[in-house]
């Protein structure tokens, strides 16, 4: 029915960087380590009419990405 958690696009860009950065010799350990800051909001609406449950146009105003 509805997901918040990091967005993934950037979380592979990041763990792209991650990778180049090893790839030219950085010791995995030295890197740091980062926290997501990016964050989305996906609601699914077929699966919330199967459900029998109504989202508040406020929430469905903050979401993200709608999936009807």
């Amino acid at each position: 029915m509805c997901t918040y958690g990091p967005r993934l696009t950037e979380s592979h860009r990041r763990a792209a960087y991650y990778i180049d950065r090893i790839l030219k010799g950085m010791k995995p350990a030295d890197l740091p380590i980062e926290r997501p800051t990016v964050f989305e909001l996906v609601l699914n609406l077929k699966a919330a009419k199967a459900l029998d449950v109504t989202l508040p146009q406020s929430v469905l105003v903050r979401a993200d990405e709608v999936i009807e």
